[in-house]
């Protein structure tokens, strides 16, 4: 038996940033379209604002200067799904799609979408 569990790799890159709208490909949530509230490259998961919510039972504490009072009772958030069972939405075609890079006359990396050809990040 290992003394410590090992972290699992990551295939490829998540190419999806903070502020991303997405639509969820597969799982019970399927269709249902969301910004990315945080992204996680090295488990290669996202969190998508209302989207894969679960409940959590938070136990009432006494609040001290320290720690404040927090919500208590069922506490209904989101969690981390894998990113690739998201796909970004562009913002001008509106259209789930995937990107490509180009890099741009001056040096810096952009997203560009494969149906419209137009650049995803806003600059």
């Amino acid at each position: 038996m290992p003394l410590f569990k090992r972290k699992t790799q990551v295939q490829g890159k998540l190419r999806l940033k903070k502020g991303d709208e997405v639509v969820v490909l597969a799982g019970k949530d399927k269709g249902k379209r969301g910004k990315i509230i945080e992204t996680m490259p090295d488990a290669g998961k996202v969190i998508v604002d209302g989207v894969n919510i679960v409940t959590r039972h938070q136990r009432p504490r006494a609040a001290t200067r320290s720690t404040p009072k927090t919500q208590t009772g069922t506490i209904k958030k989101p969690a981390p799904m894998a990113g690739g069972k998201v796909m970004l939405v562009c913002p001008h075609c509106s259209k789930p799609a995937k990107t490509s890079i180009l890099i741009t006359d001056e040096g810096a990396k952009a997203r560009v979408c494969k149906l419209c050809h137009q650049a995803v990040d806003a600059t």
